[in-house]
């Protein structure tokens, strides 16, 4: 049967997520996003927003793509603002090809000034491989992609 969907998507655990074929509990959700928390935290607050479409990573990410990040941005501080202050929290995306799972997904985190030494290298203002969702919209709107 043919589900008009690639092995890739098919494979990819957040598309089974997206497509409920997981017991993930699923914090926020629309037509386009959802979100739900990531299984190895970096922060006592740690959400994953993903889009429901498969977008492999940030690198992906086009011109046409700023509302969608701006819409997951959103959900990631509608998440964060239920359980905590927004003041101290991070909002970005890991940079392939340091992305753990190859499906687009914004990190929101806090309190970002009390993440461990180990979680500053991967999602910190210091990390190579995270870029902010500020920074990727910035690059969207200039470059009209990701660099």
């Amino acid at each position: 049967m043919n589900t008009g969907r690639s092995s890739e998507e098919e494979d990819c655990p957040f598309c089974q997520i997206a497509n409920n074929q997981t017991d993930t509990e699923i914090l926020e959700s629309d037509d386009e996003l959802l979100c739900f928390r990531d299984v190895k935290p970096g922060a006592v607050h740690h959400f994953l927003v993903i889009s429901r479409i498969h977008i492999d990573n940030c690198k992906c990410l086009k011109q046409n793509h700023i509302a969608l990040v701006e819409r997951m941005e959103k959900m990631g501080r509608s998440a964060l603002e239920k359980v905590c202050d927004l003041k101290d929290i991070r909002l970005g995306f890991h940079i392939p090809p340091f992305s753990s799972v190859p499906h687009l997904h914004l990190h929101a985190l806090a309190p970002a000034s009390q993440m461990a030494f180990k979680s500053q290298l991967r999602y910190g203002p210091q990390s190579h491989w995270f870029i902010t969702v500020e920074e990727v919209l910035t690059q969207l709107k200039r470059n009209g992609k990701v660099t």
